[in-house]
C-alpha cells in the first residue's frame, strides 16, 4: 500500500513546490467521467501540459466506492498492463477522473487500477503549484495541499489500523500515522503563518479606509479577463496569460484616473471547486471582496450556456464568502467584448435574471469602453462631478485660498480649475457631499454652488 498511496498524495504534503514545476508537462493521461461536459477539465489539464488521449465515460451516477463501476475499472487495469508500443494508451502514466473524489474514493481508484490517479481536487492542487509565485501563493498552495494529504492520510490509518492492535498494550503506531501526525503539525505552522499574513492584510485595508481610499475589488471566474483589465485601469504590470489560474495571490494598484481609488485583482472562481480548498485562499479573496465597489467581470466571449454557468458560479462563490448586510455594491463588466459571438441583450438578460446589472461593455486589449467604466466607478464611489465657485479670502474669512484647493485635492477627483483672477476659482469635481458640506460650513462666505 505504501508505494500506491504516494500517488494519492497531491506531492510531498506540498513542501517542495519549486521542484514539481514542469514534472508533469508532456505527460500522457486517459479521462474516466460520469459527466458528458468534460471541457473545463480537459483545458485545466492542458494549462499543466497534460495531454489527455482518450476520454472514457459511463453513463450513470457516481459509484459511492469507486466513482466508476468496479467492473469497468477492472477492465481500464487490465488494459493499461497489457499496452505495448504501438498500442493507443502507449505513454499513458496517468489516470484522471472527472469528480471531487472521496478521499475512501481516491484510496479505492488507486488500489483496483493500481496507477497513479488524479481527481479534480488533485489536479487543481498540481495547477496551484505551477502558478504560486509569491511567498502568500506558496502559502496559500501548501496549506491546501497539506489539508488534501491529512484527508486521504486519515482514510490510509483508517484501513491499516481496522481490526488492528499493534505492539505491546497496543502501544505502537503504522508508518503511516507518523505520516499524518507530520502532516498534521505542519498544518498548524502554515496556518498560523496564514493567519500572521491575513492580519497584515487587514490593517492595510483598515489604514486605507482611514486615509479615504476607496477599493474596488474585481472578482469573477477564472480567465475572464480580470488581470487584462486591472492593468488597463491601473497601469500595474501583473502576470497575463490565456491560462486558468495565472493569477493566485492579490496585485492591488491605483486607479490611472483617480490616485483616491484603488484596484484589486484576485484567484478567480471555477465550477464545483471545493470549499476546502477555496477556504485555503480566504485572506486573498478578503482582498477584493472587502471592498467599497466589487466588480464581477464576465468574459463576453463565451457562449450564453458558458455565461450563465460562470455567472451562476461566480455569483454563489461571492453570496457564500460575503457576510453581514454591509455588502458592496456589485455590478457586472462584460470583458473581452470585442470577441462577442452572442446577442448582447441575451447577455443582459441573463444577468438581470441574476439579480445583477451590467455596468458596463469594455475590451482592455481593444481599449474600449474603459473611460465609461471609469465614470461608472467614480460616480458609484464618488458621486457626479459638481460645479461650484470658490472665492478668495474675504473680511470674515481669511483662510488662503491655497489652502482650500489644497483640502479640495485631499478630498475628491478634480476634473477643472479655472483661475478667474480675483474672481476666485471656477471648479468641477467629483467629492463625497459629506466633505463639502463640511467645507460649505466652515467657510460659507467662500464656497458657492451652481
Amino acid at each position: 500500500m505504501a508505494t500506491g498511496a504516494d500517488f494519492l498524495l497531491s506531492g510531498s504534503a506540498g513542501v517542495q513546490l519549486q521542484e514539481g514545476r514542469r514534472a508533469h508537462e508532456g505527460r500522457r493521461a486517459i479521462l474516466l467521467t460520469r459527466k458528458t461536459d468534460v471541457g473545463e477539465f480537459i483545458s485545466l489539464a492542458s494549462t499543466m501540459g497534460i495531454e489527455i488521449i482518450e476520454v472514457i465515460h459511463q453513463p450513470g451516477s457516481s459509484d459511492p466506492r469507486h466513482v466508476l463501476g468496479s467492473g469497468r475499472l477492472e477492465a481500464i487495469r487490465d488494459e493499461l498492463k497489457a499496452k505495448v508500443e504501438g498500442h493507443p494508451w502507449s505513454g499513458v502514466d496517468l489516470v484522471m477522473v472527472h469528480h471531487n473524489a472521496s478521499p475512501r474514493q481516491l484510496v479505492n481508484l488507486n488500489e483496483i487500477l493500481e496507477f497513479e490517479v488524479w481527481d479534480r481536487v488533485r489536479l487543481l492542487l498540481h495547477l496551484f503549484t505551477n502558478h504560486a509565485n509569491s511567498v502568500e501563493a506558496r502559502t496559500q498552495v501548501r496549506l491546501a495541499r497539506l489539508r488534501a494529504d491529512s484527508s486521504v492520510l486519515r482514510e490510509i490509518v483508517h484501513r491499516e489500523t481496522t481490526g488492528e492492535r499493534m505492539g505491546w498494550g497496543a502501544g505502537g503506531k503504522h508508518a503511516w500515522q507518523g505520516v499524518l501526525e507530520t502532516v498534521q503539525k505542519e498544518v498548524v505552522a502554515v496556518q498560523k503563518k496564514q493567519r500572521k499574513h491575513a492580519r497584515s492584510q487587514a490593517e492595510r485595508r483598515r489604514q486605507r479606509k482611514r486615509s479615504g481610499v476607496s477599493t474596488v475589488g474585481l472578482a469573477g471566474y477564472t480567465n475572464a479577463g480580470k488581470s487584462t483589465l486591472f492593468m488597463a485601469l491601473s497601469g500595474k504590470d501583473v502576470l497575463i496569460e490565456d491560462r486558468l489560474f495565472s493569477t493566485l495571490e492579490t496585485t492591488v494598484g491605483r486607479m490611472l484616473s483617480s490616485p483616491r481609488v484603488l484596484m484589486a485583482d484576485t484567484i478567480g472562481f471555477i465550477d464545483r471547486i471545493p470549499a476546502e480548498l477555496l477556504d485555503a485562499f480566504r485572506a486573498t479573496l478578503a482582498e477584493s471582496l472587502e471592498c467599497d465597489l466589487l466588480l464581477l467581470v464576465l468574459d463576453a466571449g463565451d457562449s450564453l450556456s458558458e455565461i450563465d454557468r460562470k455567472l451562476k458560479t461566480s455569483r454563489r462563490d461571492l453570496l457564500e464568502r460575503m457576510d453581514g448586510d454591509d455588502r458592496p455594491i456589485t455590478g457586472v463588466v462584460l470583458s473581452k467584448i470585442d470577441l462577442l459571438k452572442e446577442d448582447i441583450d441575451e447577455i443582459y438578460h441573463l444577468v438581470e435574471e441574476n439579480g445583477l446589472e451590467v455596468i458596463a461593455e469594455v475590451s482592455a486589449i481593444a481599449e474600449q469602453g474603459l473611460d465609461e467604466l471609469c465614470q461608472c466607478i467614480l460616480d458609484e464611489l464618488i458621486g457626479p462631478p459638481l460645479k461650484f465657485h470658490l472665492r478668495h479670502q474675504t473680511e470674515k474669512d481669511s483662510t488662503p485660498i491655497e489652502r482650500l484647493l489644497h483640502d479640495l485635492h485631499e478630498c475628491g477627483q478634480m476634473d477643472s480649475q479655472i483661475d478667474n483672477g480675483e474672481q476666485g476659482f471656477e471648479i468641477e469635481m467629483r467629492i463625497p457631499k459629506l466633505d463639502l458640506d463640511r467645507l460649505i460650513s466652515r467657510h460659507p462666505t467662500r464656497v458657492e454652488m451652481q
